[in-house]
């Protein structure tokens, strides 16, 4: 799925690039988020993304703390010779509490979340809280690197609400049809969105679980 949105009609000259790597697959146990690793088919896929990518030119990779994204981001900035930097409030947004709520529990309560921005599921954050210390993060990322590639290991739920505080189309359906990995590229100029679009990985595997 693209969706580009076109924020100002004049391009600056120090047009910053991020590149949003939704990690790959990693096989889901409850309760493990911050430490569960990629699949086998996961791994390989990082590596699908590196040989994608490694020609951007990215020069700067920052990631959530979860191992998942961490993991996928890491191909490709050992093969430019980078430190990951992590940040915590890139981490993804949980839907749910001690309980798992199961496939059909977990996509309901992503729907309310993703419905009423407000809403905040039982032991998890609503999605204007999520979206408000992501947002802290790209801002600071923009001031402190323009120009740069920036490459940022992240997660489907926190990506979509990201994009949808520049452009409210990034929605429960884009989150719904993302893929693991996949990898989207916004353009800012300054601290203006100027557009997105997905940067194909040829990887099919998807999942609504993150």
């Amino acid at each position: 799925m693209n969706v580009g949105a076109a924020k100002t009609s004049s391009q600056s000259a120090c047009e910053t690039r991020l590149y949003f790597i939704r990690h790959a697959h990693s096989d889901y146990v409850h309760g493990r988020e911050l430490e569960r690793g990629l699949s086998a088919e996961g791994m390989q896929a990082a590596k699908t993304v590196r040989l994608r990518l490694e020609g951007e030119g990215i020069g700067v990779f920052v990631s959530s703390p979860y191992r998942r994204a961490v993991d996928t981001v890491r191909p490709l900035a050992e093969a430019a010779g980078r430190e990951i930097m992590i940040y915590d409030d890139l981490r993804e947004r949980l839907v749910t509490g001690v309980s798992d709520l199961g496939p059909e529990g977990f996509l309901e309560a992503k729907r309310l979340c993703y419905a009423d921005l407000r809403y905040r599921p039982p032991g998890g954050e609503n999605s204007e809280e999520a979206r408000k210390r992501a947002l802290s993060v790209i801002h600071g990322l923009l001031r402190r690197y323009p120009g740069e590639r920036i490459a940022i290991g992240t997660h489907g739920d926190i990506l979509t609400l990201m994009l949808g505080g520049w452009d409210e189309r990034y929605g429960f359906d884009f989150w719904e049809k993302l893929s693991m990995p996949d990898v989207y590229c916004a353009r800012f100029a300054g601290q203006t969105f100027i557009g997105a679009e997905r940067i194909p990985t040829e990887v099919p595997h998807s999942s609504t679980f993150d």
